[in-house]
């Protein structure tokens, strides 16, 4: 491929400037120090680090201390009582779910044109499909995400994913939708050193390039080795030449417009299925007081905060006892059943799904034999998210299209700068088969044999079940004689057919 980077060198010049021999200086350098001091700890990056982590697993009950009422009726951390932190990960089940409901299928790219449609598979193959869904996970989880597309050492064209907590952008409009600038910042792991000890790296994408820099006390100081790096290095007859996009190399993908993370909208109710998973189990495993009201007599104390804490502590407290009046501890029980706990997990985790936009897979309506109509009403909430998404998704790549179009024309496969595309998201859906089957057979539609085929899991090789016999569901309704038992039961139960055994042609 490098080969024919050198081969097409002319084509390149007209998609890609020239970059001049002098590194060009990224101006007013303080000022971009001062917007990444900002943004580090700004609650935009905050909240998108906290999606991140939450999906993870990594949530705030994980810090949770135990503190009980102390002497003065103040809260005290106590480390002798059951301090369980539990992760009912039901955010992570969210975005798994929308990031599998749109992008679970492969994206098609059709053109008019075959030959721009075969050069389309050719870069947006299996591995971009593995990259896309990797954005989209980030992007749920951050607000928006990054996709880099660059050429590697070897001159192969390909595609790096940023998570939004790496990007910190500079807009040319309010809309974000043209990218003057971007500043990229990550943490490097020091070669050489056995504990964790890290460097702040700093990487600024412009139209001339990338400038790398390492970030000290706030202070931006150009890298020794590589200041500034262009898009591509070409070998010619004239020695390397450097080149760059005419667009900043950073397309980005947004959840939806307003860039906002999909925990903002459900983390108080998340850390509150956690909460009560918690105490649950804290109170299953607390011997004395936990539901209980407690009755002193006679109390040998100064105050009931002491008791407090004597009893939550040491599990003891001090009585006495004269002529006149018998010391005692007696306790009022409160009953709280696993029932209380169960129903208010359940109106938590309604609640988070619906304010998630998802679907509850466990939903009544898909008991039995499920509908239609009910399957659709199950997805109508997702839907709303997964519309916004698909729209936001179709103008990042159409963009991304912009670079890939380039790349093209500078490899020679050919111009189709102005071609259209029809970018389709195949949605993954629950269908109840049989009753799309009927419907389809009501209406006068004549699905072929091989479709039908397809459909049944134990046909491996459905050519060969074709060349057997024909299989008719209209007429004879007949299927290859060599998968008769093990296929009556399952054509039955999916078609409501009976299978007939024919000899083969």
């Amino acid at each position: 491929m490098f080969d024919k980077l050198k081969l097409f060198i002319n084509r390149l010049g007209k998609k890609m400037i020239a970059a001049t021999n002098n590194v060009i200086d990224v101006s007013d350098k303080r000022y971009i120090e001062l917007k990444i001091s900002a943004w580090k700890s700004s609650k935009r990056r905050q909240d998108q680090i906290k999606g991140d982590l939450y999906y993870k697993g990594a949530h705030d009950i994980l810090r949770r201390k135990r503190q009980v009422v102390g002497e003065g009726g103040e809260l005290t951390e106590v480390d002798n009582l059951p301090n369980n932190k539990i992760v009912d990960n039901q955010f992570g089940k969210m975005v798994d779910q929308k990031k599998n409901y749109l992008l679970g299928q492969p994206i098609a790219f059709n053109s008019e044109n075959e030959q721009y449609n075969e050069a389309l598979r050719d870069v947006l193959g299996k591995r971009f499909m593995k990259t896309i869904k990797d954005v989209g996970q980030d992007s749920i989880t951050g607000g928006l995400a990054w996709l880099h597309p660059y050429y590697d050492e070897n001159g192969q064209f390909k595609f790096k994913e940023f998570p939004a907590h790496e990007i910190l952008p500079f807009w040319a409009d309010k809309a974000h939708t043209e990218l003057k600038m971007a500043v990229r910042y990550y943490l490097e792991e020091k070669e050489g050193v056995a504990h964790d000890d890290f460097v702040e790296r700093v990487e600024i994408y412009t139209p001339v390039g990338i400038f790398y820099y390492t970030l000290i006390n706030n202070t931006l100081y150009p890298d020794a080795q590589t200041p500034h790096r262009n898009y591509l290095t070409v070998e010619s007859e004239e020695g390397e030449l450097d080149y760059n996009w005419t667009r900043v190399p950073l397309v980005p993908f947004k959840f939806n417009s307003s860039e906002m993370p999909l925990l903002n909208r459900c983390k108080s109710i998340q850390d509150a299925i956690n909460k009560v998973m918690s105490d649950f189990v804290n109170g299953m495993e607390e011997n004395a007081g936990g539901n209980s009201i407690i009755v002193l007599n006679n109390f040998d104390g100064e105050n009931l905060g002491e008791f407090r804490k004597n009893l939550s502590q040491y599990r003891a407290v001090k009585i006495r006892s004269t002529e006149s009046a018998k010391g005692g501890v007696d306790t009022l029980t409160v009953e709280v059943n696993a029932t209380n706990y169960e129903l208010i997990l359940k109106l938590l985790k309604r609640q988070l799904i619906e304010n998630c936009r998802g679907f509850d897979a466990k939903d009544e309506r898909m008991a039995g034999n499920p509908n239609q109509m009910n399957i659709q009403s199950m997805y109508t909430d997702i839907d709303l998210d997964a519309h916004d998404m698909e729209t936001e998704y179709q103008a990042s790549l159409d963009n991304l299209l912009w670079f890939v179009n380039q790349h093209l024309a500078n490899m020679g496969v050919g111009s189709f700068e102005n071609e259209d595309v029809d970018i389709v998201f195949n949605r993954d859906t629950l269908v109840n088969e049989t009753e799309v089957m009927q419907m389809l057979t009501s209406a006068g539609v004549r699905i072929p044999n091989k479709v039908l085929l397809e459909q049944v899991p134990f046909i491996d090789d459905v050519d060969e079940a074709m060349d057997i016999v024909s299989v008719d569901i209209y007429s004879d309704r007949y299927i290859p004689q060599r998968y008769l038992e093990q296929a009556s039961e399952e054509i039955e139960a999916l078609y409501g057919l009976t299978a007939l055994v024919i000899s083969p042609r």
